[in-house]
């Protein structure tokens, strides 16, 4: 065999050498890889052990919460306070702070308001707490942002709420909750003076009785309980007072109300002799009405200014005269 042969067969023992060390270098980072990424399951694994065995022990559970009941306590022209209460169940044995409330109210997939509330409390641990959700609606806020939402209508509505908790082995969970129902947009009550009722007439003192209509244009019924009210004839106050008076009122219909009352026609000057000679004097009414609803309570205000009516004598024999006409 020839030098140069040699040199060539020696060259390639050397390559076959070099090629033999990195295939073993290779496998024993791979081992090492797999030692290390088993070592890192492991220890993960143990953790998780120890974390459940913990929860079996010492009683960590994740804590439940449900709306139990949504409450309508005030109802006017101008907002509705809604106050929603949540039950929420806390099943660890230490107390579990509740970090944060959000709640989102919408009505058709359309947002008519939100809010954060922060800081909302603790809940005792083995305990179960209901706790209080105030929210507001403002109407001219809906009215001026949705077109179709007009008085007196009644719209759907869903509140969305998270609760934010810090729960002990689990950390920061939200649990979400859903309610839906119905809101009235009320509308303002019109209340007219339809004619004024005598028995007895003199300079001095009169007796009377207002009859007074009152029309519902909401798309619900409603409940009077009570009437507070100030009723002007030619530009003179003859009563003022607050009347506890039952009476219902259906929907877009209406109801007639009759109010005693006596005043002194001398007071009215000129105007008097319209009044004897049967022709419309003047009137003006305002007031509060409180009222039950399908929704709640509402209390609703009434301004009636411009109008004219007829002072008339009842008559005993038929009742009450139903001849309204100027």
């Amino acid at each position: 065999m020839s030098s140069s042969e040699e040199i060539e067969k020696q060259k390639d023992k050397e390559e076959t050498s070099v090629t033999e060390r990195g295939l073993k270098e290779d496998k024993k980072d791979e081992d090492k890889d797999e030692e290390k990424g088993g070592f890192i399951d492991k220890v993960k694994d143990f953790i998780q052990n120890i974390g459940e065995k913990i929860e079996e022990v010492i009683g960590f559970g994740k804590p439940t919460a449900d709306v139990s009941e949504i409450h309508i306590p005030s109802i006017n022209l101008k907002r509705a306070e809604i106050v929603v209460d949540v039950l929420i169940s806390n099943p660890n044995p230490v107390p579990i702070p509740l970090v944060d409330i959000d709640y989102l109210v919408e009505s058709d997939g359309r947002k008519l308001v939100s809010g954060l509330i922060p800081d909302a409390g603790t809940i005792h641990a083995h305990g179960s707490e209901t706790v209080k959700i105030p929210i507001t609606i403002i109407y001219d806020d809906i009215k001026d942002t949705y077109d179709d939402i007009k008085p007196g209508s009644i719209i759907p509505y869903k509140i969305k709420v998270g609760l934010i908790a810090d729960v002990p082995v689990f950390g920061k969970l939200t649990l979400p909750l859903e309610k839906e129902g119905e809101i009235p947009v009320p509308y303002k009550p019109d209340v007219d003076l339809e004619k004024v009722e005598f028995d007895s007439f003199s300079f001095e003192e009169t007796s009377a009785t207002l009859h007074l209509k009152l029309e519902n244009k909401n798309d619900f019924d409603l409940g009077l309980n009570a009437l507070e009210y100030e009723v002007w004839l030619a530009e003179v106050s003859i009563v003022s007072a607050k009347l506890d008076k039952s009476a219902k009122v259906d929907k877009n219909g209406i109801s007639y109300i009759q109010l005693p009352v006596s005043f002194r026609p001398k007071d009215f000057g000129s105007a008097l002799w319209d009044m004897i000679r049967g022709k419309g004097v003047g009137y003006a009414l305002k007031g509060n009405l409180d009222l039950d609803s399908p929704f709640g309570p509402m209390k609703l205000p009434f301004n009636k200014e411009g109008g004219r009516t007829r002072l008339k004598k009842k008559n005993k024999e038929e009742g009450d005269d139903d001849d309204d006409e100027d």
